[in-house]
């Protein structure tokens, strides 16, 4: 029985390890010309292992097992790094949401801006 929970636990283990990496937490990069968005996120999880074995009435024996692992991830804020200025802006605050909303014009000019640049740019021949 040790044995089938050792395996079991194991395997579920293995399995989070790969899952909850640093870019897991501290998401990618994005960069918008000057501006700089670093998402963060709160993971929280459970698991739950278990095994047996046993015998019928008829002498039959069985053995079983089994895991499962259950896990969220919510948004928790946003660093913003501007001009070299850095803000954390939480994302449960309707405070942190207002002033990323507040952004977000800007840095879609700076999209815009930036792919017309690229598009009106002389080819090199």
């Amino acid at each position: 029985m040790s044995t089938n929970f050792s395996e079991n636990a194991g395997q579920l283990f293995e399995k989070l390890e790969k899952f909850f990496t640093s870019k897991t937490v501290v998401g990618e990069p994005i960069t918008v010309g000057s501006v700089t968005l670093i998402p963060m996120v709160d993971i929280s999880f459970g698991l739950g292992t278990g095994s047996g074995d046993g015998t019928d009435e008829k002498g039959n024996k069985g053995v079983g097992g089994g895991g499962g692992v259950g896990a969220k991830a919510t948004p928790t804020a946003i660093i913003v790094i501007k001009n070299e200025e850095v803000q954390v802006l939480p994302i449960s605050q309707r405070a942190g949401m207002e002033k990323l909303l507040e952004m977000v014009p800007d840095i879609v000019a700076k999209v815009n801006l930036n792919k017309e640049t690229t598009q009106e740019a002389p080819k090199e021949e």
